[in-house]
């Protein structure tokens, strides 16, 4: 593995990590109807940090690699949806609207997953904890949506 393409990837995942910091749950997201299943709070940025890693490590692992293409490809598409969905759900309050995202993202990172293992075990391995965290999120997503179906997203004035 090469620590200066491991540098690059992680760098990348501070973009999707900044989101969280500019756009957090807040008071509002704590009055919402949440499932009885639904992660403690301190789990989230745990989690995330730890997936941070793995998915840096995936792409470290694979880039330089023959077939690396396809999986990098994913890589930069999960990862993009990844740094959208947090402004639409928590900015925006779009919790509607922030399904279409979670749901290019779970296929994005099903595809990183997939494409990883390909060319890679370990990278494949290391994408594991997301897809399953993905998956969580995204019928934490659903169900949130589900639960307040009254909660109307914020709207952006036209500048």
């Amino acid at each position: 593995m090469d620590f200066t393409f491991f540098f690059i990837f992680l760098f990348a995942t501070f973009g999707a990590a900044a989101t969280g910091a500019m756009f957090p749950p807040g008071a509002w997201y704590e009055k919402l109807q949440k499932p009885s299943w639904v992660p403690p709070n301190w789990l989230f940025p745990v989690a995330w940090t730890s997936i941070y890693l793995l998915i840096s490590f995936a792409g470290a692992r694979v880039a330089g690699l023959e077939g690396a293409a396809l999986p990098l490809a994913f890589w930069a598409l999960q990862i993009a949806f990844n740094t959208l969905w947090t402004p639409v759900f928590f900015g925006l309050r779009g919790l509607k609207a922030s399904l279409p995202i979670m749901a290019c993202l779970w296929l994005s990172v099903l595809g990183a997953t997939i494409t990883h293992f390909q060319v890679d075990t370990l990278a494949g391995l290391a994408f594991m904890p997301y897809l399953i965290w993905v998956t969580v999120a995204a019928m934490l997503n659903l169900k949130v949506a589900q639960l307040n179906p009254d909660v109307e997203r914020l709207q952006i004035d036209k500048l």
